[in-house]
């Protein structure tokens, strides 16, 4: 195994160790000595890789946040209509929220509390740029309702987040047919 290899390794182990520890245990209680131990690595090594705690968790979301970008937008084109288009991104965001369970844990708790920098946040919004791009265009065709991007994306994506919870609480389980209902739902919420 070279050294970069090694090196690669060492840092993937470090960021699973702290996304398993923030998804577990919460940001807090994931020390530094507990992401070492669970990345079989010694303490001092993570700061080889990471400035500090903060470092790493900006680094994971960046890192949790490009796989999500990479795995939404996969077969999506610019070119489609839009509606096509957005239906693709939503059934890539859905796979992922409900398949990637603990990335999408982890994307969901750094939305929702002020565990990542807001530069970093802000960083992580490009991500999204091609379902910005997308509503813009359909902004602009007249198709959805001429809203601000966070209203459509509360309307649209974020229910997803509610359905894998309660998926992974076993209180539902979301089958083809009610996952179609929920894109017809949430491109309902939007259209003009």
């Amino acid at each position: 195994m070279s050294q970069k290899e090694k090196v690669t390794d060492k840092k993937k182990a470090l960021l699973d160790a702290t996304l398993n520890l923030v998804n577990n245990d919460g940001f807090h209680k994931a020390s530094m000595s507990k992401i070492a131990k669970l990345a079989k690595v010694a303490p001092a090594t993570i700061y080889l890789y990471f400035e500090n705690k903060q470092d790493l968790i900006n680094s994971l979301y960046l890192s949790v946040k490009s796989s999500f970008s990479d795995y939404a937008f996969k077969d999506y084109r610019d070119d489609l209509p839009v509606k096509k288009g957005f239906e693709i991104i939503w059934n890539n965001i859905a796979d992922y929220k409900l398949n990637k369970i603990d990335e999408a844990t982890f994307l969901s708790q750094c939305d929702n509390s002020p565990i990542i920098d807001d530069a970093i946040a802000e960083e992580g919004l490009k991500h999204l740029q091609p379902l910005l791009d997308l509503w813009k265009k359909a902004k602009d065709e007249g198709i959805v309702k001429p809203l601000s991007n966070y209203i459509l994306y509360a309307y649209t994506i974020y229910p997803l987040s509610f359905l894998l919870a309660i998926q992974q609480k076993n209180y539902y389980k979301i089958s083809d047919e009610m996952r179609q209902k929920a894109f017809q739902s949430a491109w309902d919420a939007i259209k003009i």
